[in-house]
């Protein structure tokens, strides 16, 4: 699996996708991460069928990740038709990662203790399907350190491949971090830049921040991209402008490590932008 991918939350047009991907493929991108309740696998699919063959490449030259809705969590029944409509509308006989999407199964309060039932259930579903060789491989999202640990007391046989959550600088978890080395759960990160998808650019434009990318001439947001990856974090941006997509890929330097600490302090701000798991019993 490629350390660098390409996020598509909240690119919902089958023209902006068609260029997104474009440009990805060009750049270098091989990894590419959406999911049902994004509502775009279809037009992913356009794209795919489009520019494999543009770019001389084949179905297996790309790893493909896609999640399951939490209106699809329960028994195998459920979970295997919620995979199939991913499939088709990705136009695909497997994906190369499959993830439960959010810890809470919908139209459950998140203090109901039915959502750990079934989230158990759930994971035991995708482990069949991962079993059978439907999937090559199957992970959480929006997992937290307590979330893990009951998954691992229940895990059938199976530990996650990845847990995908927020990750920058901002929220930095070291537990949730260390809790998935020490289990060799790989922790991927979305809202790298912050909250840039919710238009505050209060990360990408801190002081310290732009200090570290002006002394290392390379962006703000490749800095905190770059950030992720020396904690051996996988990482997803997403964007629709070119130069950043290309700048995103380009990572191919080294924060110092007193630079490091410099942004793991910014964890001070305790300042998170996506739905919050750790309300989820």
């Amino acid at each position: 699996m490629p350390a660098v991918g390409l996020g598509t939350y909240r690119i919902r047009c089958g023209d902006a996708i068609m260029k997104v991907v474009d440009e990805a493929l060009s750049a270098g991108y091989r990894m590419f991460d959406t999911a049902a309740v994004y509502h775009n696998e279809v037009h992913l699919k356009t794209a795919f069928q489009t520019l494999l063959p543009k770019h001389g490449l084949e179905r297996e030259d790309i790893f493909i990740t896609t999640k399951l809705s939490p209106s699809d969590h329960g028994g195998i029944e459920v979970v295997k038709k919620g995979y199939k409509h991913s499939l088709d509308n990705l136009g695909l006989d497997y994906v190369d990662l499959y993830l439960i999407h959010f810890p809470g199964t919908a139209k459950l309060s998140c203090d109901d203790k039915r959502n750990i039932e079934i989230r158990n259930t759930t994971w035991a579903s995708l482990v069949e399907l991962y079993d059978n060789g439907l999937v090559n491989a199957i992970g959480v999202s929006n997992y937290t350190v307590k979330h893990l640990q009951q998954l691992m007391k229940c895990n059938h046989g199976v530990i996650p491949a990845v847990n995908q959550v927020e990750w920058h600088p901002f929220y930095y978890q070291n537990e949730l971090l260390e809790f998935c080395k020490e289990n060799e759960i790989l922790l991927q990160a979305y809202c790298s830049l912050g909250g840039t998808s919710a238009n505050n650019d209060a990360l990408l434009r801190h002081p310290a921040v732009t200090k570290i990318a002006n002394k290392l001439e390379v962006s703000n947001a490749q800095v905190l991209l770059a950030w992720a990856l020396q904690q051996d974090v996988s990482v997803i941006p997403k964007s629709t402008e070119p130069k950043h997509i290309r700048q995103n890929i380009a990572l191919n330097f080294v924060i110092p490590n007193e630079d490091m600490r410099v942004l793991n302090d910014l964890g001070s701000h305790k300042i998170k932008y996506a739905w919050d798991p750790s309300v989820v019993v």
